[in-house]
C-alpha cells in the first residue's frame, strides 16, 4: 500500500459539501482515508478575481499506482460536477496529488511532488495539520519547515 497525500479545494456553489463528496466517493472508489484535516478559508491563488476558497487536505491509502490515482482524482471532480475552466480560475472542486510515499515524478500530465505545493500557504497549512513531519522529496525539508519558510519569506 503507498500512502498519498490529495490537496481538496473549492470555491463555487457549497464549498464544504463539495469537498466531503469529494471524500466519499474518493472511499467509493476503493481509497482508504485515513486521516483529513480541517477546512481552512483561503485567498484565490494565480487569479485572485473569484470567491474564496475552503481547503483541506487528506491523507490515503492505495493500491493503486500514480496514474490510476489521478485518473481517479478527475472521475470524482467530475462526478462533484467540475467543468473545464481557466487555469487557477474558479472551480467546483479540485483534487491534487500532493505527495505519494517518497517518490519523485515528472510526466507532462502528473508531477509528484505537486511543482508549486511549497509555494502554497492553503496547501501547506492543512497538511502540516495532518501530516507535520514528512519530508519534501526533492526539498528535503518537512511540511512545518516549509510552511515556516513561506511564512518567513512573506514577511
Amino acid at each position: 500500500m503507498s500512502v498519498a497525500y490529495i490537496g481538496i479545494g473549492s470555491n463555487l456553489g457549497n464549498r464544504q459539501e463539495n469537498c466531503l463528496r469529494a471524500i466519499e466517493l474518493l472511499q467509493k472508489k476503493g481509497i482508504i482515508i485515513k486521516k483529513r484535516s480541517s477546512l481552512y478559508e483561503t485567498e484565490p491563488w494565480g487569479v485572485k478575481d473569484q470567491p474564496l476558497f475552503l481547503n483541506m487536505a487528506i491523507e490515503v491509502e492505495t493500491k493503486l499506482n500514480p496514474e490510476a490515482l489521478l485518473r481517479i482524482l478527475k472521475d470524482v471532480e467530475k462526478e462533484v460536477g467540475r467543468k473545464e475552466s481557466t487555469k487557477w480560475g474558479p472551480r467546483i472542486i479540485d483534487l491534487d496529488i500532493l505527495l505519494i510515499d517518497n517518490i519523485a515524478l515528472n510526466k507532462d500530465n502528473l508531477k509528484i511532488p505537486h511543482p508549486l505545493m511549497h509555494k502554497r500557504e492553503f496547501v501547506l497549512r492543512p497538511l502540516c495539520e495532518i501530516a507535520p513531519d514528512i519530508k519534501h522529496p526533492l526539498l528535503k525539508l518537512s511540511m512545518n519547515e516549509l510552511l515556516q519558510q513561506l511564512q518567513k519569506d512573506a514577511v
